[in-house]
């Protein structure tokens, strides 16, 4: 038996594959493709140790499910064998979806297309292949199984892809301050009237973990190098989509190729295996080559940012509470044209501006907390501190990111 195979992961030690049907999805060129996606993209340019992988984190949620599920079982709740594996794939392929550099090139190199949404069609296109084993997983993925509690296990506020994250995050990056609790928060989860709720002497554990969720994003996701990066990037991909869809040619692999060449809807992906397939084939390692094709290349465009890119020859970025002026974006844009040498029509591709935002609590989907007296309570209410009522505040930051200078 192939099952009782064991990972050795840096975050939580020796974890054994559950089943012959995990082990099968585990091995299967989909699943295996996650080793060449890097859970934060670029954010090793800021802290070089996140170099960490989508396959990494899908392994790691596994896990933490599995304690879960354990530990709920361990209070009273019955829960199947048949939905015990299901939950665990579930959280297992729940960003199967994922393209290259993540959430950096989920709106360009795909158009309006969400991670969720792809996950949803590569999950349905391995049950069929896999005969229909896996519709309870996709039911409880798409909240169509009747027991909510499962589904909130795998999204919500409070889920295990986000227990998994923070602490691996934390790990690779080395950023303590978002280190949480995880295993105290699995012990203190209960199910009451089908819904995952947290017991009330969990209550600090929830605050600390909004909170270091919090950090981490200002920390780590949206710290404004990682920002600078990754508007490079985006633009990047914008001037080569720009290029092969009027006929210039440039190097690439056929199926990188193939997404720079066309806009792709939702919809043509539903209508075609074949595109699904062909998205399959791309992971980090097709940007990265065409970066290192392109720093050669006869567009000055492409070759300035690619070769920017390989020498770690960022953006220059400003951050501000307060939204830039027309005037002061102005000023920017200007200075760095005046700079550059560059004509308007190719300005877009070297400076950017725009905002970012974060809120830690999102009110209307709440983490419930089960008083003492048997009563189901939001978090922000329970709370007898104000910072969670903070934490669902928007903080939006505004950025303006500029090229420093052409060299080639």
């Amino acid at each position: 038996m192939k099952s009782r195979k064991i990972l050795n992961d840096p975050v939580y030690g020796f974890i054994t594959i559950p089943s012959e049907l995990i082990f099968t999805i585990i091995d299967h060129p989909y699943f295996q493709r996650l080793r060449r996606i890097k859970q934060l993209g670029l954010t090793d340019f800021v802290y070089p140790g996140a170099l960490h992988t989508r396959f990494h984190h899908a392994i790691g949620a596994m896990h933490l499910m599995s304690i879960t599920l354990d530990n709920l079982r361990n209070k009273g709740n019955e829960i199947s064998d048949e939905e015990y594996e299901a939950a665990l794939i579930a959280i297992l392929l729940h960003d199967i979806g994922h393209g290259p550099f993540s959430h950096a090139l989920e709106f360009s190199l795909l158009k309006s297309i969400h991670h969720e949404s792809l996950s949803l069609l590569v999950i349905d296109e391995l049950n069929q292949q896999l005969h229909g084993q896996l519709d309870l997983a996709l039911r409880i993925f798409k909240n169509q199984y009747e027991r909510k509690f499962f589904h909130q296990l795998v999204s919500s506020q409070l889920d295990i892809d986000r227990l998994d994250y923070l602490q691996r995050d934390c790990f690779f990056t080395g950023v303590s301050e978002g280190t949480i609790g995880a295993d105290r928060i699995i012990k203190m989860m209960a199910i009451k009237n089908d819904q995952l709720v947290v017991e009330e002497k969990g209550l600090y554990s929830i605050e600390n973990f909004l909170s270091a969720r919090r950090l981490m994003y200002w920390q780590v996701y949206l710290h404004k190098t990682t920002v600078s990066a990754e508007k490079m990037l985006i633009n990047l991909i914008g001037r080569a989509k720009d290029l092969v869809q009027s006929g210039h040619y440039i190097k690439g692999t056929d199926e990188f190729m193939h997404f720079l060449g066309n806009d792709f809807t939702l919809e043509d992906f539903k209508n075609s295996k074949d595109l699904i397939q062909v998205f399959l084939e791309l992971d980090d390692y097709d940007i990265w080559g065409g970066i290192k094709l392109w720093k050669k290349d006869t567009d000055y465009v492409l070759r300035n940012i690619s070769s920017m890119f390989l020498k770690r020859n960022l953006y220059k970025i400003n951050l501000n509470s307060e939204e830039f002026s027309k005037e002061e974006l102005q000023e920017l844009w200007s200075k760095t044209q005046s700079r550059l040498g560059v004509p308007d029509e190719d300005m877009k591709y070297f400076f950017s501006y725009g905002a970012i935002s974060n809120n830690a609590y999102v009110a209307k989907e709440r983490i419930h907390i089960l008083t003492k007296k048997g009563e189901i309570i939001d978090v922000a209410q329970a709370a007898d501190l104000p910072n969670i009522k903070a934490m669902s505040k928007i903080v939006k930051k505004h950025y303006a990111c500029r090229a420093k200078n052409l060299t080639l």
